[in-house]
């Protein structure tokens, strides 16, 4: 094609018809532009593309990772109602027991010292996407926003008061391991156990406290997967 256009261009030259050769020209320059046109217009679309292949493979990644993250929250914050009703139950009823009902009140103690879980997201959509710096080019900025706030923020306060929360629980349960081996009521008198229900209470403020971040965690994670098609 090129060797057509430039054998036309040396046939107007030798034949000194310059007013054609001109034009001749002129058109030549516009089908190159047209052509550089279409092939930008053609690597654009080819980009975008791409582009939007990346955008929904990572929105369905992060969908599949909020999913997983909504279940075990549930599951922590089943395991841990159990424990605020046994604490709320012994903190007001316990003055009441006595050595008849001492096997009851062991069972309360053993389900507030079964073992607890604290919160780690799966967050490995997001953070390929972050490393790559990926997710500042994607087009959806009202989802990548709350994407950037639920892991960069609400999931890293998660994290450290799961931390402060696996102190608490690490220092009550070595505290009372003898307690919780051979019972816990069993020759342990009044002021013992005060001084238990006060190091319960320690941790028991905290575990409720981020009990109620995992409900709030688990709203942000609806609010985003109704936003994610």
């Amino acid at each position: 094609m090129i060797k057509f256009f430039r054998k036309i261009r040396f046939d107007l030259m030798a034949k000194n018809k310059t007013g054609k050769y001109l034009k001749y020209a002129i058109g030549e320059i516009i089908l190159v532009v047209i052509g550089i046109l279409i092939a930008l217009s053609i690597n654009n679309w080819n980009l975008n593309r791409k582009q939007n292949n990346a955008e929904k493979a990572f929105l369905q990644g992060i969908k599949t990772d909020l999913k997983k993250d909504k279940e075990y929250i549930d599951l922590i914050i089943q395991l841990q109602k159990p424990k605020i009703d046994v604490f709320d139950l012994l903190n007001s009823e316990l003055p009441e027991f006595n050595n008849e009902n001492e096997i009851a009140v062991d069972s309360l103690f053993k389900i507030y010292f079964t073992s607890q879980r604290t919160f780690y997201p799966i967050s490995g959509s997001f953070q390929s996407a972050v490393s790559g710096n990926q997710i500042n080019s994607y087009k959806d900025k009202v989802i990548t926003s709350s994407l950037i706030k639920l892991y960069n923020t609400t999931y890293e306060r998660l994290i450290d008061n799961g931390k402060i929360s696996d102190d608490r629980w690490d220092d009550l349960s070595r505290k009372y391991s003898h307690e919780r081996r051979i019972g816990i009521h069993e020759n342990m008198s009044d002021s013992q156990l005060s001084e238990l229900l006060d190091d319960m209470y320690h941790h028991f403020v905290h575990m409720r406290w981020y009990q109620n971040q995992l409900t709030d965690a688990n709203t942000e994670i609806d609010e985003i997967l109704e936003k994610i098609e």
